[in-house]
């Protein structure tokens, strides 16, 4: 059967007191909706369609980052979740097979719920997900019989009785299309705030003789979020469940509480993980790499016995292959950094080719901005970069080559070359004394003249 996946993100979102359109506050360095998607994924599905209202064309923006096939629907007047769903009506036109409605606020149902869910609509019309509120206050109930889904009735609109109920909606349900499309066309907005509620659509399929279920999960997962308070208990959630994941995978994290995941941060078995590291988005770290303290990585890739740290950044495009040495105040931006290679101390390599091999000495720069255009730096094997080295791009240092301690290099070095490029020194004798005496003497005359 195929399906399509429905996303609100219409919500502006006020009491995140922000410009920013709520579904747009990361959460693991992605927008929160980002999550919602990958867990939809699971569906393999045919479409997916947004629906955006308040700051449509950001959102839009960040969804074609995620996949440029997602489809936009726009609802321009906030009319209720019944109406927002049915905004998705003509970007689903002759699609057939099973519809599941998302929220872009609610970023953490897992997977394995949303299977279960699309498990029970092979014996049911509409399937809700809900769960057992610790606390029910204000959510809407799900109402029974026996394991029939009879109807949804928001807090405000409930008896005590209804009330009373601890099943509550999380808002996620999933349709056949055609039955899905044709119950909201029912839906009346006759209640105490005037809108068109998704949740209604339950008692209409019950009295036209269609069946209704509920699958339930776990309050957590259902956690939505609408302040920044419950921004950071998300992100705080997110990455307490990365730790146990990676834990779990096979990664030492000598210190879990201090490393920070992305969304879509991969890390092989059996890497160390030091203190206070950060994986900002687009990492991934094999087999056996040695991520030391206090090190920063984004939208780069470290191979099997690499070796990043402490205190390293590694900025987006950085590759190191197998065996790779980047040390301590080191940073690797747009750079190919070689099999076995050393950059151990107080550098920066961007916009470089460095071959397998090769050592590079303390307080080296590949100098790649001209202040308009970048150049490239590229490095052969086994070469031997001098400490404190100027690498002026565009430039080649040929294979077992060296360039000498405190060069300026700004052409090419053949294969097996030295390269010197640095002033002849010239001692001048007591120069150093005479100098130091006149302006010894001259301080002193200004703090006598004061």
């Amino acid at each position: 059967m195929a399906t399509a996946l429905i996303l609100l993100a219409a919500g502006q979102g006020t009491r995140m007191n922000s410009d920013l359109p709520k579904v747009l506050h990361p959460i693991g360095n992605a927008p929160m909706f980002a999550h919602a998607l990958a867990s939809g994924s699971a569906l393999d599905p045919a479409r997916t369609v947004v629906v955006v209202g308040h700051g449509g064309d950001q959102v839009a923006r960040e969804a074609h980052k995620i996949n440029e096939d997602i489809l936009i629907a726009r609802q321009d007047e906030q009319l209720g979740t019944a109406h927002a769903v049915l905004q998705a009506k003509e970007a689903l036109d002759g699609f057939e097979g099973d519809v599941f409605i998302l929220y872009g606020d609610t970023p953490f149902v897992s997977e394995e719920t949303i299977l279960r869910m699309a498990e029970a609509r092979n014996s049911h019309d509409v399937v809700v997900l809900g769960f057992e509120a610790a606390d029910p206050g204000r959510y809407g109930r799900l109402v029974r019989d026996g394991d029939t889904l009879t109807r949804i009735v928001e807090y405000k609109d409930a008896t005590e009785a209804e009330r009373a109920i601890t099943l509550c909606n999380s808002g996620l349900l999933a349709a056949d299309s055609t039955v899905l499309f044709e119950l909201l066309e029912q839906v009346g907005n006759d209640n105490a705030s005037g809108e068109y509620y998704l949740p209604d659509i339950i008692e209409i399929a019950w009295k036209t003789g269609r069946t209704a279920t509920a699958v339930s999960c776990t309050e957590a997962e259902t956690l939505g979020v609408n302040t920044r308070t419950e921004l950071a208990r998300a992100d705080g959630i997110f990455q307490a469940a990365k730790r146990t994941e990676a834990l779990e995978n096979g990664v030492t994290l000598m210190a879990p509480e201090t490393v920070f995941f992305s969304l879509d941060t991969y890390l092989g078995r059996d890497a160390v993980i030091e203190p206070n590291v950060i994986f900002g988005p687009g990492v991934t770290v094999e087999s056996t790499a040695r991520i030391r303290a206090f090190s920063h990585l984004e939208g780069c890739h470290v191979s099997m016995g690499s070796t990043v740290g402490p205190f390293a950044r590694l900025r987006p495009g950085a590759e190191l292959a197998n065996n790779a040495h980047i040390g301590n105040f080191v940073e690797v931006k747009n750079a190919q950094i070689g099999e076995g290679t050393k950059v151990n101390h107080l550098s920066y390599i961007g916009d470089a080719d460095i071959g397998d091999g090769t050592n590079v000495g303390a307080g080296t720069i590949t100098c790649n901005y001209d202040g308009v255009f970048k150049h490239r730096t590229t490095v052969g094997r086994d070469a031997f970069i001098g400490s404190n080295t100027m690498l002026v791009a565009p430039v080649t240092i040929g294979h077992e080559a060296m360039t000498a301690s405190g060069s300026v290099i700004t052409s090419d070095v053949p294969n097996g070359a030295l390269a010197i490029g640095r002033a002849k020194q010239v001692n001048k004798p007591m120069l150093a004394v005479r100098m130091f005496e006149k302006l010894k003497s001259l301080k002193a005359k200004k703090q006598k003249g004061q």
